[in-house]
């Protein structure tokens, strides 16, 4: 379910009139750019602004129907993409529609049905393990709690907090993947060199209930404009709230 939307540029609103000015965005930014830091309230609020008028409905990429199978297809994600998990999950989940199910499938059977999504033994292994605390430990229903789902074979943080906000709600944590990380460097909003100490430094700049939505965005934003190697600055609409040092463009 990975589906591009194709980004929207703010409309930045002006004597009553909403209009695409790239002069206004322009001196917009530099204001904001005199607020002291990177953190400064105003320029957090502009870029999450920005996000919500590029990507205003994003939703999880991942097929799933329930909570348990998110958790599985977020665990066979690691490594590989969605559209491959995508591919993966609907033969998986007709062999084995539960917890419990899937908690009586043998390795080899686990192994075969995902062997396509790379590590596949290990994989079979946390899906495995998973299923069968899940069933014995948790009544076959997912944990809505991050410290009961951490304890689930295969699920860290990341896991852990993507089920959590978009089965349940609840933002416990920063959803922080291999977008969310080099994105959120990029623009000044962390400055730690693993996923824990971005996530951390994300908790404390992003209101709570922006916190699901905004791992969301910058996961799309990712894939669509701020590539890792060259990214489209010419195409991004935070352009000119963004100083990182690999920018490709300049306005």
């Amino acid at each position: 379910m990975r589906t591009e939307k194709i980004m929207k540029l703010p409309k930045v609103e002006s004597g009553g009139k909403g209009i695409t000015n790239k002069h206004d965005t322009k001196a917009r930014a530099m204001r904001i750019a005199r607020v002291s830091g990177d953190l400064a309230p105003e320029r957090v609020t502009a870029i999450l602004k920005g996000l919500d008028e590029a990507y205003p409905d994003v939703e999880c990429a991942l097929d799933h129907r329930s909570p348990w199978e998110l958790l599985v297809a977020t665990i066979l994600s690691a490594q590989c993409t969605d559209a491959r998990v995508n591919m993966v999950t609907p033969d998986l989940f007709r062999r084995f529609p539960t917890a419990a199910a899937m908690a009586r499938a043998t390795l080899p059977e686990l192994e075969a049905l995902v062997r396509t999504t790379g590590f596949f033994r290990n994989k079979a292994k946390s899906i495995q393990g998973a299923a069968k605390k899940i069933t014995e430990e948790f009544g076959g229903k997912v944990p809505q709690t991050l410290a009961e789902l951490i304890t689930v074979p295969g699920a860290a943080r990341k896991t852990a907090n993507v089920v959590l906000g978009v089965c349940f709600g609840k933002a416990e944590g920063v959803v922080v993947d291999t977008h969310v990380f080099r994105i959120a460097r990029r623009l000044g909003l962390a400055k730690g060199d693993t996923p824990q100490k971005v996530e951390q430094e994300l908790m404390k700049v992003l209101p709570q209930e922006r916190s699901i939505s905004f791992s969301h965005q910058l996961i799309h934003h990712g894939r669509q404009v701020c590539d890792a190697r060259k990214p489209k600055c010419d195409r991004c609409n935070l352009e000119q709230l963004c100083q990182s040092k690999d920018k490709t463009w300049s306005s």
